[in-house]
């Protein structure tokens, strides 16, 4: 143990509790002493005056909770939320991780990011980061530098890191055009990524189900993530088909990351649809054994069997080559609809299809700001109401509101997500969507549900296991230093909880419901939530990896 901070320094004095530090180790007494923002562990009972004490006797002292999968990326941006009842919503939002404890988000998942684009591709980037984010007009950023700054500290409640997402690299080098990237637009991207990664992004993230990241091909993965490499940094990816030719697309991810020489992130690995249900009996194992084989591969996941995205996604990718505008253009037009109808009904090659691998009665509408009244309704049931198709029906509320539609879709079997869970290569990530409406309830619900629903009521994990998974592992694999185990020296980023009492609260009727049993979060040494309430600290920062 390192010198007893003297008395004078100490402001916050954490006191009676009981440790689980975040690297897996049996839990012990602890005292806790903050200053300047950092941790000194102390033998229980330690004398020392404070500033402030938390009593946490009967209580369980972790580590902030990092999650590894988020998309709030836009939620202290500068965006056009114009009147009160828009700003109390986004702030609802950006409370509910907190709320459980989560300290450090880290965003651009999915192919999806602020940044990195060329100056004159930075408009037509604007309008595919409105639907995306779906909080309203967003500015994208040239670099992470750009990213960082745009970054309001006033609304910042926790840290936050972000990836470079491939879809808005790519669309900020070319467009939105499917096609492989010419030698010099290849070179231009390899260059924007290498700057970002520089300034401190955390990875590179591909989602190739969304357009235009789905009209890459292997080799162009291979040739970025080879720069991720690099910098060594991981190469993390929703893969190509997550249902019925989910093992295929986990060999193109298991390649690209023995190309490269890139660590590999499976986001939120799941194997959703009736033709991949108990395919992780065979996916988790083939895991295990490429990391065997020297491949350095951990995966995420999200404790629920629902998963969440935007409505177009649904749709062929053919539909959304050009960008938002085209799309929009051609869902007006019946042969357009006639052709989706056919493609979902036969599917296509390399197309994950998700309705094909279930149908619209699985799929809800979480987010439509233009139809209000269908948020929390089944799509085939909404159709039905007005006597149509379905597709005539999505391409109606995709029209209304100018693409910026959510949902949510009920895919996935409870023994797939268990089996994910449990697996020594997983982590937790909520994998939120953090716009007004009805979110998916893992936004406010998926640390808290770990802890008491899978945890302690299931006991599929212990406490230490658990706490692990969402905190010294991601923070060793996201090399989020001085974050993630409480240790001398540490960043003071900690939770406070009632181990018999934690439990979520968020349904998908009411999304954001704080969870139970979470006493104090500490964010950067300050207390930013006292007896499960906010309180008005916004102690939150960028965080670059170097």
């Amino acid at each position: 143990m390192g010198a007893i901070v003297g008395i004078s320094d100490v402001e916050l004095l954490v006191r009676g509790g009981t440790l689980v530090d975040g690297t897996g180790a049996a839990a012990r007494p602890a005292d806790l002493a903050v200053s300047g923002g950092r941790v000194t562990v102390l033998p229980p009972g330690t004398a020392v005056a404070a500033a402030r004490t938390v009593d946490a006797t009967g209580r369980v002292v972790t580590p902030g909770f990092i999650d590894v999968h988020t998309h709030s990326d836009a939620l202290a941006a500068p965006v056009g939320a114009h009147t009160a009842a828009d700003d109390d919503a986004v702030e609802e939002l950006r409370l509910a991780p907190l709320l459980q404890g989560v300290t450090t988000e880290i965003s651009g998942n999915c192919g999806s990011s602020l940044f990195p684009a060329l100056p004159q591709r930075l408009p037509e980037l604007a309008e595919h980061l409105r639907v995306t984010f779906g909080i309203g007009p967003v500015r994208p950023a040239e670099d992470f530098d750009a990213f960082a700054a745009g970054q309001r500290p006033e609304l910042r409640r926790n840290h936050i890191a972000s990836l470079v997402g491939h879809g808005t690299l790519r669309a900020g080098v070319m467009g939105f055009d499917a096609r492989p990237p010419r030698p010099e637009e290849l070179a231009a991207m390899c260059e924007l990524l290498d700057r970002a990664l520089a300034q401190g992004a955390a990875g590179l993230s591909t989602g190739l189900i969304y357009p235009p990241g789905t009209y890459a091909d292997t080799e162009e993965i291979v040739a970025l993530a080879r720069v991720a490499a690099r910098h060594g940094k991981p190469y993390v990816t929703h893969l190509r088909d997550e249902m019925s030719q989910v093992e295929k697309a986990l060999e193109e991810a298991l390649e690209i990351a023995e190309r490269s020489g890139a660590p590999l992130q499976v986001s939120h690995h799941k194997t959703a649809g009736r033709h991949a249900w108990g395919a992780t009996l065979r996916t988790l194992p083939r895991l295990e054994q490429a990391r065997a084989d020297g491949i350095d591969v951990l995966c995420d996941v999200y404790p629920y069997t629902a998963g969440s995205t935007v409505l177009h996604a649904m749709l062929p990718p053919w539909t959304s080559e050009g960008g938002v505008a085209a799309l929009l253009e051609r869902l007006r037009r019946p042969d357009v609809r006639e052709r989706i109808r056919t493609d979902i009904a036969q599917g296509v090659a390399g197309w994950e299809n998700t309705v094909g691998n279930g149908g619209w009665d699985l799929i809800a509408v979480a987010a439509a700001p233009a139809r209000r009244s269908a948020e929390g309704h089944r799509i085939a049931d909404l159709a039905a109401d007005r006597g149509i198709d379905p597709v005539e029906y999505v391409c109606d509320l995709l029209l209304d509101s100018q693409g910026e539609v959510t949902i949510i879709s009920h895919s996935m079997r409870e023994d797939d997500v268990r089996r994910v869970l449990a697996s020594p290569l997983s982590m937790i990530g909520s994998d939120g969507v953090p716009k007004p409406g009805r979110p998916h309830p893992r936004w406010a619900g998926s640390f808290a549900r770990v802890l008491g629903h899978y945890g302690r009521d299931e006991g599929l994990l212990p406490l230490e296991l658990a706490v692990h998974k969402m905190t010294g592992l991601p923070a060793e694999r996201f090399r989020l230093t001085g974050r993630g185990v409480i240790r001398d020296g540490a960043v003071a980023d900690l939770v406070v909880l009632d181990p018999d009492a934690v439990r979520d609260a968020a349904t998908f009727e009411r999304p954001l419901l704080a969870p139970e049993g979470v006493d104090t979060v500490v964010v950067a040494g300050r207390i930013a939530v006292r007896d499960g309430r906010p309180t008005s600290v916004r102690a939150g920062e960028v965080v670059r990896v170097r």
